[in-house]
């Protein structure tokens, strides 16, 4: 019972002494002018009684020196010390609170700051080169990741616009994002999409909690799924032949897009080598490599396969073909223009006066494909 009182007695008698220690310390505190005043005070003092209260004063530092640990220093210390510092021949010997190599480094610091200041270009100045240039070799920068300032100074050359290479790598810094060149991911699948296909697989739990694998391959260029399959056992001899199911006329794409999946095995690479495919294994942790497939597994799980209980490996196999029906032949795709994947072209735009519509129910009325009938 007797404790707890004592706790709060001596818990605020420490915050009174800790109050009190900083109330002394801010009234004992040197004010500028009495230090202005102190230092024309000694001009007029004789040299004994200079070099006596300097003594007096060391040895008061090296008492203060073996009680406190650290002293504070605010930033006006330390410029009037390394101001002083820069004055005194003999400076090392003088320090005391703190070390020479200390000082030197704050010396560096204030050079450096110094310079960066002076450097620094000025807010008020306006460019002299035409707004239109500006945005012309930004333009150019963006548009061609291969494209070097020389390159673009050429092309300018071309223009009549002359800009020097100093200016151009100015605006190309600002252009492009520091640690990348060359051509973009993106870029390269927006120029091989009619070769490149995409191939994943979809994990499925069903309702005895027992995992099944749905693997799709994936035309980029159109957005068609060439082939699905299901499985509860994905061997690399399965893996491989839904490969050999995907190309059954002889015509495979240039590359193909996977993962680092250890479902592809050696069989898969062999074939695919056999067929003339050249396989593209995306990095580590990097699923935008593979953003078109990695969106429509998406899809399929939102659109089929979460409104669904599984119960066997052969009830998703025939909801996934149905799906995969409808996506090819009736689903328009934001990735083409919300064109059809299995048709070329956006969708016409049909006259009114040409006919009902009917609409025709897709896995059991989930979803319906709207048609004109005459």
């Amino acid at each position: 019972m007797i404790a707890t009182p004592l706790k709060r007695l001596c818990h605020l008698a420490r915050r009174f002494l800790a109050a009190a220690r900083t109330r002394v310390t801010r009234w004992t505190r040197p004010a500028p002018i009495a230090v202005a005043a102190g230092a024309a005070a000694d001009a007029t003092r004789s040299r004994s009684a200079l070099l006596l209260e300097n003594a007096l004063l060391r040895h008061q530092l090296v008492v203060l020196n073996r009680s406190v640990k650290r002293p504070r220093l605010t930033a006006a210390d330390r410029g009037l010390l390394v101001l002083l510092a820069s004055r005194l021949r003999a400076w090392t010997g003088a320090l005391l609170i703190v070390r020479p190599e200390t000082v030197l480094r704050w010396h560096r610091a204030g050079f450096r700051l110094f310079w960066r200041r002076k450097s620094r270009p000025r807010p008020s100045a306006k460019s002299r080169m035409a707004a239109e240039t500006i945005a012309l070799i930004r333009e150019m920068a963006v548009a061609n990741r291969l494209w070097g300032a020389d390159r673009i100074r050429g092309e300018l050359l071309k223009l009549d616009i002359r800009v020097s290479k100093r200016t151009i790598q100015r605006y190309l810094q600002q252009a492009r994002p520091p640690g990348r060149s060359g051509q973009a991911w993106s870029a390269f699948l927006h120029n091989h999409a009619g070769e490149i296909w995409a191939c994943d697989f979809l994990p499925v739990t069903d309702l005895f909690f027992r995992p099944l694998h749905a693997f799709f391959i994936i035309a980029l260029g159109s957005r068609r799924v060439v082939h699905v399959g299901v499985t509860r056992h994905p061997t690399d001899a399965w893996v491989a032949q839904q490969l050999r199911e995907a190309t059954p006329f002889g015509e495979p794409p240039r590359f193909l897009i996977r993962d680092n999946d250890r479902k592809y095995g050696p069989r898969f690479d062999r074939l695919a080598a056999a067929s003339g495919i050249r396989v593209l294994r995306t990095p580590v942790r990097a699923p935008l490599a593979n953003a078109t497939c990695e969106r429509f597994l998406g899809s399929v799980r939102r659109e089929c396969l979460d409104h669904m209980l599984v119960v066997s490996e052969a009830h998703p196999r025939r909801a996934l073909h149905a799906y995969v029906a409808y996506f090819n032949g009736a689903r328009p795709h934001q990735g083409i223009d919300q064109a059809i994947p299995a048709r070329s072209g956006p969708v016409a735009c049909a006259h009114v006066d040409r006919g009902r519509i009917v609409a025709f129910p897709v896995l059991g009325g989930l979803h319906h494909d709207y048609r004109r009938v005459a």
